[in-house]
C-alpha cells in the first residue's frame, strides 16, 4: 500500500513526521483531500482542522491549524503552519478561556485600527478552531469535559 510521508512544521518545532494514508486539509476555498498519487498541489493552509488517517479504513486523528502553506509532490505532504497542535494536546478549557478573552479584547477596543481588529480576529478563529477540534476529538473518545 502505497503512503504519504507527512510532515508539519511550525516555527516552533517539528508538529509531526510520519507515513499516512489520507489527509485532508483546510484551505483558502474549502478543503481538499490528498491520497498517494495525487498530483502535485501547493496552496495556502486556511485555519482550520487537519484529519488524516494512517491506514485506508483506520482512525481518524486530528489537528488544529491557524494557517500556513502546503505543498504535495511525490507522496510527500509538506505543510508550514503558523501553528499546529494535536486534537488530544488541546485544553479545551484553556482555549475556550482563551477565545473569551479575545472576544472580550474585541469589545473593549471599539476603535481598533485595521491590524489590530484583523488580529484579534485570526485570534479569536484560531481559538475556536481549537475549541472544536478537542471538543469533537473528546467526543469520539466518550470522554468527559466537565470536572
Amino acid at each position: 500500500m502505497a503512503l504519504i510521508k507527512f510532515k508539519i512544521v511550525t516555527p516552533e518545532k517539528i508538529v509531526i513526521e510520519e507515513e499516512v494514508y489520507q489527509i485532508t486539509l483546510p484551505v483558502l476555498g474549502g478543503a481538499v483531500t490528498i491520497l498517494p498519487h495525487h498530483i502535485p498541489y501547493i496552496g495556502a493552509l486556511s485555519a482550520g482542522e487537519i484529519i488524516f488517517r494512517k491506514e485506508p479504513n483506520g482512525r481518524e486523528m486530528s489537528l488544529a491549524t491557524s494557517g500556513g502553506f502546503v505543498e504535495f509532490h511525490n507522496n510527500t505532504l509538506l505543510l508550514l503552519a503558523d501553528t499546529a497542535e494535536r486534537a488530544e494536546d488541546i485544553d479545551v478549557t484553556r482555549a475556550e478561556e482563551a477565545r473569551k478573552r479575545a472576544e472580550a479584547l474585541k469589545q473593549e477596543r471599539l476603535t481598533m485600527d485595521d491590524e489590530e481588529y484583523a488580529r484579534t480576529a485570526a485570534m479569536i478563529e484560531k481559538e475556536m478552531i481549537r475549541v472544536r477540534v478537542a471538543r469533537k476529538h473528546h467526543s469520539k473518545r466518550n470522554i468527559s469535559l466537565d470536572n
